[in-house]
């Protein structure tokens, strides 16, 4: 056969499966949309309700819930924007998908207002074929983000419903880098079990409690400071585009069926967010692409040798 220079394609088997964890505060109905898009039997799902929420609503999701094997209600707290009850949220969203089922491979994190760009199927491939790949956008935050180190030089404290600076300054800790990204990560199990259970993870609890959007530092502070958690890909395989909004500087827009093309066409596996009472078709739309070929099915690419050269490529080693 004549040699060629084209990338041919791998289809790997769909043996990895997800454990979802699904923090929700509004739009009930969205909701459901977006679980019934992401529900596939084999992967476990666990959802919290913000506690402000209201108890109606979370009886309706819960409700809603029933019928569906794996998914489950984490118990209800407030999750406080940029407190550290959205990580503690989540760490007790992992510990609980850990305890339900010892099959699952890969965590993901979602909001009420993401929602899929590409299929289960196509997702649960993706992941074998990216086995002990970390996805979380981390930045060495003091070269990268020095506009952001007040959150960890001070104090801060949760009370009365706001996150209070306390005006008491620290160091961070020894030997330690911190990291900042997003709250958003699709992550190995391993990587779960040491962040909720290994003693080394607890010093990062411990001083992340009394930071300000721990959320968007402590997975990635834990991660990059752990030297045995796989390669870190520092992409949250979300696409996002970020807006100026005030004082929080950025914040994400809604997308619309003006996006559809764009959303379709995108090779990351989520997008976020959405607001289907101000365009409900933009997700009609995501869900029929969901059902495309081009939504279903991962091909890793794989490049092709030339002729007189051998390739040698190495796995990142599991953690």
């Amino acid at each position: 056969m004549p040699a060629t220079l084209k990338a041919h394609f791998e289809v790997p088997q769909p043996h990895a499966t997800i454990g979802y964890f699904l923090l929700v505060h509004r739009f009930p109905e969205q909701f459901k949309r977006l679980f019934r898009a992401i529900y596939a039997p084999g992967n476990q799902y666990v959802v919290h309700v913000d506690k402000s929420s209201g108890a109606a609503m979370a009886d309706d999701i819960a409700a809603f819930l029933e019928p569906y094997q794996g998914a489950v209600m984490l118990d209800r707290q407030d999750a406080l924007w940029g407190g550290y009850s959205l990580v503690d949220a989540e760490l007790r969203g992992m510990a609980l998908l850990l305890k339900m089922d010892p099959r699952w491979t890969h965590y993901i994190n979602l909001s009420g207002q993401d929602f899929p760009l590409k299929s289960q199927d196509y997702i649960r491939q993706f992941f074998a074929a990216n086995p002990a790949k970390q996805f979380i956008r981390a930045l060495d935050q003091r070269k990268d983000r020095p506009d952001t180190m007040n959150r960890i030089s001070h104090m801060f404290t949760e009370a009365r419903g706001m996150v209070a600076p306390t005006g008491i300054a620290r160091s961070f800790l020894a030997g330690d880098t911190p990291f900042i990204g997003t709250q958003w990560k699709a992550v190995t199990r391993s990587f779960c079990q040491y962040v909720c259970h290994d003693p080394r993870a607890e010093r990062f609890k411990t001083f992340y409690r009394n930071s300000f959007i721990a959320d968007e530092a402590f997975f990635q502070t834990v991660i990059m400071n752990s030297g045995d958690q796989g390669e870190v890909m520092n992409d949250d395989l979300r696409m996002i585009d970020w807006v100026p909004d005030g004082d929080i500087k950025l914040r994400p827009r809604d997308y619309g069926v003006a996006d559809f093309d764009a959303l379709r066409f995108s090779p990351n596996l989520f997008a976020r967010k959405f607001n289907a009472e101000d365009d409900p078709q933009i997700l009609t739309l995501l869900e029929r692409h969901l059902q495309s070929p081009e939504a279903s099915t991962y091909r890793k690419p794989a490049a092709m040798p030339q002729p007189g050269l051998t390739l040698h490529t190495t796995e990142p080693v599991a953690a």
